[in-house]
């Protein structure tokens, strides 16, 4: 690829400026251009949601946005996130991960939902989560971490 078009953006606070091909996704340009790799590379197609990240303060999957199109917007990915580390604990004390792939982008709309409703339903969580796939827990671990960081229950 060739790298023709200047990209500017704000990645976790810190103003990036890089070249980038036309075709390079947001996700290629944080993993590969920017070196943040808490963000995955997952199905490419929006489908699985381990591409998650904060887009100018919205949960977006970064592999549906071409570099090229980004305009000095703020991203945020699971390194920047604020307020996450209550989210943290309860997907370890509830064993809510297995091999990791999905946990960042279940973090970032975890936190994002508890951002915007601090006190979610599991219903709620349901929704919140359900751009994001995950083929090893089964999801009931995950809800219960999310309510559980949500309404301050001890593991």
């Amino acid at each position: 690829m060739k790298a023709d078009i200047e990209v500017k953006l704000t990645l976790n606070g810190q103003p990036h400026t890089a070249l980038a091909d036309s075709r390079l996704l947001l996700v290629e340009l944080i993993r590969d251009t920017l070196d943040s790799k808490g963000t995955r590379v997952g199905c490419l197609t929006g489908d699985c949601g381990a591409c998650t990240v904060l887009f100018d303060g919205e949960v977006r999957k970064s592999c549906l946005i071409l570099a090229a199109s980004i305009a000095g917007n703020d991203v945020r990915t699971i390194e920047g996130c604020d307020g996450i580390e209550k989210l943290q604990e309860a997907f370890i004390a509830d064993n809510s991960f297995q091999c990791g792939f999905c946990t960042s982008g279940m973090l970032i709309a975890a936190a994002d939902l508890l951002k915007r409703n601090p006190s979610p339903s599991h219903d709620e969580i349901r929704h919140a989560i359900s751009g994001n796939l995950c083929r090893c827990t089964g999801y009931e671990s995950i809800v219960n971490a999310i309510w559980r960081a949500a309404h301050g229950e001890p593991a």
